[in-house]
C-alpha cells in the first residue's frame, strides 16, 4: 500500500476495518507510519461475470451502481434525505437486482425498484424520479401519480379517522 500523502510504500497500519455496501466492500482506515497521516481504502471483490443492463432502446451496458445513486440523488435534491439513507436505499435495490437476475436486467426494472425505495423515503423525490423514469407524456399523468401518492400518504397517517364515509 502506498501512502497518498508521502508516497511511502507499504509502511502503514490498519486502525479500523468494517464491511460496507451489504458486506461486498471492506472499508479500512489506515495510518502511515512514516508521516502519521490517516487515509481510507476500500477493498471490493472484482466480479468476473458482470450484470448487463438492457436499456429502453435495446442497447446493453454494464451495470453501474453509481448511476442508480446519481439518479436518486438528483431526485432528492434539496429534500431532507441524507446520503446515508440514499446509500441504504441503493443497497436494497442492488440486493434485489442481484437476487433476482443473473446476467441481464432491464433499466425499467431498475427504475421501478429505485422508485419504490424513493417512495418510502420521500414522496416528492419519488414524484421527481417517476416523472423522468416513466416518461410522462401529459400533465394529467403527472397529476394522477401525485394524487396516488397523496391518497396513499393519507391512508398511512396513524390515528387518523375518515372524515366522511364513502
Amino acid at each position: 500500500m502506498q501512502c497518498p500523502f508521502c508516497k511511502e510504500q507499504s509502511n502503514d497500519k490498519v486502525i479500523d476495518s468494517r464491511a460496507t455496501e451489504a458486506g461486498r466492500v471492506i472499508r479500512r482506515r489506515r495510518q502511515c507510519l512514516a508521516c502519521g497521516k490517516r487515509y481510507t481504502t476500500y477493498e471490493r471483490i472484482e466480479e468476473t461475470i458482470r450484470l448487463m443492463v438492457v436499456k429502453k432502446d435495446g442497447n446493453r451496458a454494464p451495470y453501474d451502481r453509481a448511476k442508480i445513486f446519481a439518479g436518486m440523488q438528483r431526485a432528492c435534491w434539496k429534500r431532507p434525505v441524507s446520503d446515508e439513507m440514499l446509500q441504504r436505499a441503493v443497497d436494497e435495490v442492488e440486493d434485489e437486482i442481484f437476487r433476482r437476475f443473473d446476467r441481464e436486467v432491464s433499466s425499467r426494472t431498475i427504475g421501478a425498484l429505485a422508485a419504490n425505495r424513493l417512495r418510502q423515503l420521500d414522496p416528492i423525490a419519488y414524484i421527481r424520479f417517476a416523472s423522468i423514469d416513466r416518461e410522462f407524456q401529459e400533465v394529467g399523468d403527472f397529476i394522477q401519480e401525485a394524487q396516488d401518492v397523496l391518497d396513499e400518504s393519507l391512508k398511512e397517517t396513524p390515528g387518523q379517522q375518515e372524515l366522511f364515509d364513502e
